[in-house]
């Protein structure tokens, strides 16, 4: 989950104005603890973090933390989008942190790219056109291509930085950067998708940041009504969707966006990311076709290797847990 598209706050601002008080409010605050949280992290981490050779992000509003030891520091810098700092750790591989929170590690980042992308592509009938929206790290572009009948990829991401450090730092996913059926751009994802004309692409994934920062306007309902508009009738739309231990008003707030511009059906999908806060995370697939139905028999004899997805894991990702079925059923 790297890069993000769009800039500042409107974005975040058309779609909550289009909600309760209260989800607004919970959502507003939210953004505004880690965006606070990230300024201060990045103040403080040479001072207190690594002198004691730990990375540690905090989730101030859950009064929680989650650290790493580390060797060294790799690599720093400030794009023009984002603080980017890249950390050898001593288990978990390289880490590469944005904007003070952490984004991958080489040791567990296989659980978010497979899950963000099998899923949908084993669902859709016959996906040959797919777009990532972010995805700078490469490794959602490498899962998808392994898919032999998608024909084309667009990767769509606005820092370009964070891709190049990745194929430095994290070689093993940009092995499918020179596919020829991927075509990477480094621009804004929100004016791509909303000036990309109607019925062109059957799946769009949105591999972002946190609804904080550069990647604010990817969590709109108008950027989704665009992305409605660039699928197929049958296409599909994904993306991270946080911690649905602690981020059940973020996510409630997308799948009213969503609904609201157009995708009559959503669904939750949940996976483990250790390094992610609560360890527990989600992406959420919408479009209007059945999403809790997939190719099953293709997922069972998938001519590929993965090291967390397979047939019973998408079904057992499918299954909602009783308490977020009753925070969304107001839906």
């Amino acid at each position: 989950m790297t890069g993000g598209m769009g800039h500042g706050k409107t974005g975040l601002s058309l779609a909550v104005d289009r909600f309760s008080s209260t989800g607004t409010v919970c959502f507003e605050v939210q953004s505004a603890c880690r965006s606070n949280v990230r300024n201060r992290k990045r103040q403080e981490q040479d001072m207190i973090d690594t002198s004691r050779h730990w990375f540690t992000e905090h989730e101030e509003f859950m009064h929680s933390a989650f650290s790493l030891q580390i060797r060294e520091k790799l690599h720093e810098e400030q794009s023009p989008y984002q603080h980017i700092e890249i950390y050898a750790t001593e288990s978990f591989g390289n880490l590469m942190v944005i904007d003070g929170c952490i984004m991958l590690t080489s040791k567990d980042n296989f659980f978010y790219h497979e899950m963000i992308s099998h899923p949908a592509l084993f669902i859709h009938a016959a996906p040959k056109e797919v777009w990532i929206i972010g995805g700078g790290d490469c490794g959602t572009l490498r899962e998808v291509l392994k898919h032999s009948g998608v024909e084309a990829v667009l990767q769509i991401e606005i820092d370009e930085r964070v891709t190049r450090l990745a194929e430095q730092y994290f070689p093993e996913l940009c092995a499918a950067n020179d596919d020829p059926r991927a075509q990477l751009h480094f621009i804004d994802g929100i004016a791509w998708v909303r000036d990309a004309p109607a019925d062109c692409v059957d799946i769009v994934i949105v591999d972002s940041t946190d609804p904080v920062g550069p990647a604010e306007g990817l969590f709109s309902a108008d950027f989704y009504r665009d992305c409605r508009r660039c699928l197929r009738d049958d296409g599909i739309f994904v993306q991270q969707s946080e911690s649905p231990l602690l981020h059940l008003d973020i996510i409630g707030n997308m799948r009213r966006a969503m609904q609201d511009a157009g995708f009559a059906r959503r669904q939750a999908l949940f996976f483990p990311q250790c390094v992610y806060p609560s360890g527990w995370w989600t992406v959420t697939m919408a479009g209007n076709v059945p999403l809790q139905s997939f190719r099953r028999e293709d997922a069972a004899g998938k001519p590929f290797a993965t090291r967390y997805y397979n047939h019973d894991i998408h079904s057992a990702a499918l299954a909602q847990p009783e308490f977020f079925k009753q925070a969304m059923a107001a839906e």
